[in-house]
């Protein structure tokens, strides 16, 4: 986990990935790629996206790969099985059960938490770095009166995030920043406009230096 939370520090950004097919992956990823995104996050809400997590590794080795979405341990598994060759695996919700499923495939665990029992529950549980979600609804600021309570926590705030307040994240104490549909809008990626989504990548990471 140590090695996993120095990559994601260095990232800055996870690129959550939602796409309606798997076709979309790769010229996606790609561009991404292109744009200076060096983590991506692949959701279980495209279909068939398993066997894509092992073609994703294979043409980019260097980038640091998630699967996300997870919500049962059947997928989890999935994801965690050697030839996928994910980092990490990503949760929207606190189950105690599934996070219990994902820690026992020795792949390093990100559950959803948002309230402060949900993080006490999680951090006691085993995992040691947390998924704050929905994040756009609480903001900064709630993420700095969490680490009263719960100090040296470790944060990947997710949802709702913008290239307005992406920063100012970092700026509270995340390890890094979860963007979907704000770094990845649905509109350029069905519209195969690649090129406007790899500058869109390029924005984003200059705001986070």
């Amino acid at each position: 986990m140590a090695d996993l939370l120095d990559r994601i520090a260095g990232a800055k950004l996870v690129a959550v990935l939602r796409v309606p097919s798997v076709d979309l992956v790769e010229p996606t990823v790609a561009a991404l790629e292109a744009g200076g995104v060096t983590a991506v996050e692949l959701t279980f809400t495209t279909p068939g996206i398993a066997p894509e997590l092992e073609r994703t590794r294979a043409r980019h080795p260097q980038l640091l790969l998630g699967a996300g979405t997870i919500r049962t341990g059947d997928q989890a598994r999935a994801a965690a099985a050697a030839a996928a060759g994910v980092d990490f695996l990503v949760s929207p919700h606190l189950d105690l059960a599934l996070l219990e499923a994902c820690l026992a495939t020795g792949v390093p665990a990100i559950p959803g938490v948002l309230t402060p029992s949900e993080v006490a529950a999680a951090l006691g549980a085993g995992a040691e770095l947390l998924k704050l979600f929905p994040a756009g609804s609480v903001g900064p600021d709630y993420l700095k009166s969490l680490y009263g309570p719960f100090p040296g926590m470790q944060v990947l705030p997710t949802g709702g995030i913008g290239l307005a307040e992406a920063a100012q994240w970092l700026d509270a104490g995340a390890v890094a920043v979860g963007l979907g549909g704000e770094l990845c809008p649905p509109a350029l990626i069905e519209a195969s406009r690649f090129t406007e989504l790899t500058e869109n990548a390029r924005h984003f990471r200059e705001a986070l230096g």
